[in-house]
């Protein structure tokens, strides 16, 4: 069985001499190339046609993003992991929508990608467990959100809430509004009525809870 051949693009050497220590350790794997942005990157995923490109979602020149659109642009048959530190669904639901086989934080990433590009090379999809559990977890806490009306605020009140959770006294969130510091306070017995809040912490400890949410 031939190895699978990868190519590493990341724009930060410390990262690359990481990646290449623990890969290295798989005789199943071999590096092809190894570069610093997305348009060398590219050029060589062309000429050397390899099985796997690891690319950093954050390079100068031209992204992970714009790599991957290249790609497939170009009919190019390559495999696609991701390497990021994003862990918010707008850059994950961008990354499946290119059709990238692997999303690989780099938190993780020495004991995630050999793992990964050997799930990868079989065809299947590897997403880094720990984000998993991020995206599980954040999507309960907005269920939870939803369960306690979040849905049924305004904007306005939405963007109240979000003041109180960053500490902002009703007049500066007036200020910040443009709005009287009286309507704050307004906005503020209206959410408590629709959240069903009672005492004088509970509008506080809400938006702390939910201000992922907000």
């Amino acid at each position: 069985m031939s190895a699978i051949s990868i190519l590493i693009a990341d724009d930060h050497p410390i990262v690359r001499q990481g990646l290449r220590r623990v890969i290295e350790n798989d005789p199943r794997i071999t590096i092809v190339a190894e570069l610093g942005d997305g348009r060398a990157a590219l050029e060589q995923i062309e000429r050397l046609r390899p099985a796997i490109a690891i690319l950093d979602i954050d390079m100068p020149g031209l992204d992970g993003f714009g790599v991957a659109r290249e790609i497939a642009a170009r009919r190019l048959d390559v495999a696609i992991i991701f390497l990021t530190v994003h862990r918010e669904p707008r850059f994950f639901t961008e990354a499946l929508r290119l059709g990238i086989k692997g999303y690989v934080l780099k938190d993780s990433v020495t004991t995630d990608i050999i793992g990964s590009i050997h799930a990868v090379a079989a065809g299947e999809h590897y997403t880094s467990p720990e984000l998993t559990s991020y995206l599980v977890k954040r999507e309960a806490r907005a269920a939870a959100g939803r369960a306690h009306g979040l849905e049924d605020l305004t904007a306005t009140e939405r963007r109240v809430l979000a003041l109180i959770a960053d500490y902002k006294t009703n007049r500066k969130i007036g200020e910040e509004l443009h709005i009287s510091h009286r309507t704050v306070e307004t906005h503020r017995t209206n959410i408590c009525l629709k959240l069903e809040l009672h005492g004088s912490h509970a509008l506080m400890k809400f938006a702390l809870d939910h201000k992922s949410e907000l």
